[in-house]
């Protein structure tokens, strides 16, 4: 996906060469709105076909934005059912960020409705802000180049990460909440997946955690959460027929065409519904150059993770030789993962089983990977004007998930005022983890578990269990902005509350 071949990567260099030298203005005012669609494709996964949603650009799924270009999109729906898109890490009017009746109602089929906003640079995405919908494959790239990515003269590969199963997300709900079938959430620890966590006895519970004051709470987190004894973290509570890397899974892998010594930027988007994935480059050295779409300092290696909806920016420096380098996805806590090829001309290719021989770790437990991020361009030092405790909770049985105890429609607000320097603290008291999203915003990682520290600059952070991280923002416009887990059963069991910025 935005991959180019021999031919087009001559031709994008071409595009880009011409794009850096044309006047900013000049391209914003010459570029008519592109058309975007959601509607309904066919894929071929593992030989069987599959009907699912997608979002289709000018040149295929997604949207590519040149310096400069702004965000200036006509979206039409020709599905049958009403949608809207989220334009997620986008900071849009409040009009324009697409969430049901807040404020605009969804699109009906037939209907166009047009954006237009001055784009953040960076690896973004869109999707559906219907649960149901997005696991249904409803989302696309959107990837809004700098006049820094033209300048780095890299080629751009984007590595679209899901989680797919044949069965309707209706279906999949009613297993998951019922908690049916083996290793669907029947029981922390039952469950495939499931680690070892310290903790309490589950009779502990939810009061108990509250009752902990901070330094208490921060300790058990800091100490690597051992010791605790009985309680399990779940990690992924549906296993899912197929993971896929750009539409495909390794049966038959999108294979990239790359030169000898080829410079890469891998742009990577967790757009799956509930499954954490790490990427790994294998042979291929990287470098982490950004979070979310935001730099960071340059962090070295072969192995990052990401949660859902978070995105991560890769460069890869390849050897001045023939060769493949598998760049795969794998899934926490188990053998399964998905990815694609970087292969030169001519290279042997050789096939590679979806299933891996060993169990992938969990992801950042201990927030080792986020501890080392630390943003290029961090927030402005400023005295905080309002800091607010977000209490991550919920039970795999009754399957729940709450924000400050209480489901979305039950909520209270979390409140701030235009311009002010908010502390967001997210407290993660339950066994699963939380990728938890604002919208209208971005934000700076600020502490993790009562540690201080100038970590990524973000859209959406991991909060493993039993947890804790402090995350800064300047508030902006005067609006209802949603606040939620980006696990998709988690937000369509209740786990949604809203940031209400007043004037």
């Amino acid at each position: 996906m935005n991959t180019l071949s021999r031919r087009g990567f001559l031709a994008a260099s071409a595009a880009a060469f011409a794009a850096a030298r044309f006047p900013r203005a000049a391209l914003a005012q010459a570029t008519a709105p592109l058309g975007l669609s959601a509607e309904t494709r066919t894929l071929d996964i593992n030989g069987r076909a599959a009907t699912v949603f997608g979002l289709a650009g000018p040149s295929g799924q997604g949207l590519v934005l040149e310096p400069g270009q702004r965000f200036r999109v006509d979206l039409t729906n020709n599905l049958d059912i009403g949608t809207i898109i989220h334009w997620h890490g986008q900071v849009p009017p409040n009009v324009q960020d697409g969430v049901p009746d807040l404020p605009m109602p969804m699109l009906q089929p037939g209907e166009t409705r047009s954006y237009d906003f001055a784009p953040l640079a960076g690896t973004y995405w869109m999707h559906s802000h219907v649960p149901m919908q997005e696991m249904r494959l409803l989302a696309a790239p959107l990837i809004v180049r700098s006049s820094e990515d033209v300048a780095a003269d890299r080629q751009e590969v984007t590595l679209l990460l899901h989680d797919f199963a044949f069965r309707s997300p209706e279906e999949i709900m009613a297993e998951i909440s019922g908690g049916h079938g083996g290793g669907h959430g029947a029981g922390h620890g039952a469950g495939h997946g499931a680690q070892p966590m310290q903790g309490m006895p589950m009779g502990g519970g939810m009061g108990m955690m509250q009752g902990m004051d901070h330094g208490a709470m921060s300790n058990m987190a800091m100490g690597g959460m051992t010791g605790m004894g009985g309680m399990a973290m779940d990690l992924n509570d549906y296993d899912w027929d197929a993971y896929l890397a750009n539409d495909r899974t390794l049966a038959d892998p999108e294979v990239v065409p790359v030169e000898r010594g080829g410079r890469i930027r891998l742009r990577v988007i967790n757009a799956a519904a509930a499954t954490v994935f790490w990427i790994d480059t294998g042979a291929a050295q990287a470098r982490l150059v950004a979070a979310d779409g935001h730099g960071v300092q340059p962090l070295s290696g072969t192995r990052f993770g990401l949660a859902m909806g978070q995105r991560l920016d890769l460069e890869i420096d390849l050897p001045n030789e023939a060769g493949a380098w598998p760049i795969l996805a794998l899934r926490e806590g188990a053998r399964e993962r998905t990815g694609l090829i970087l292969a030169t001309a001519g290279a042997e290719i050789r096939r590679l089983d979806g299933v891996a021989e060993t169990e992938a770790p969990a992801f950042d437990t201990d927030l080792a990977q986020e501890s080392r991020l630390v943003a290029l361009n961090p927030l402005p030092d400023r005295p905080v004007d309002r800091s607010q405790m977000l209490m991550l909770g919920g039970t795999m049985r009754p399957y729940v998930w709450t924000i400050n105890g209480a489901v979305w429609g039950r909520h209270r607000p979390v409140t701030a005022r235009s311009g002010e320097r908010v502390v967001l603290s997210f407290h993660n008291m339950s066994m699963m983890a939380h990728p938890m999203h604002l919208h209208g915003h971005v934000f700076q990682v600020v502490g993790l578990n009562g540690h201080a520290m100038s970590g990524a600059v973000r859209d959406t952070v991991h909060v493993p269990p039993m947890t804790m991280v402090d995350v800064a923002l300047d508030a902006g416009e005067a609006a209802r902005w949603m606040l939620h887990c980006h696990h998709m059963p988690h937000l369509e069991t209740g786990m949604m509350t809203e940031f209400s910025v007043s004037a």
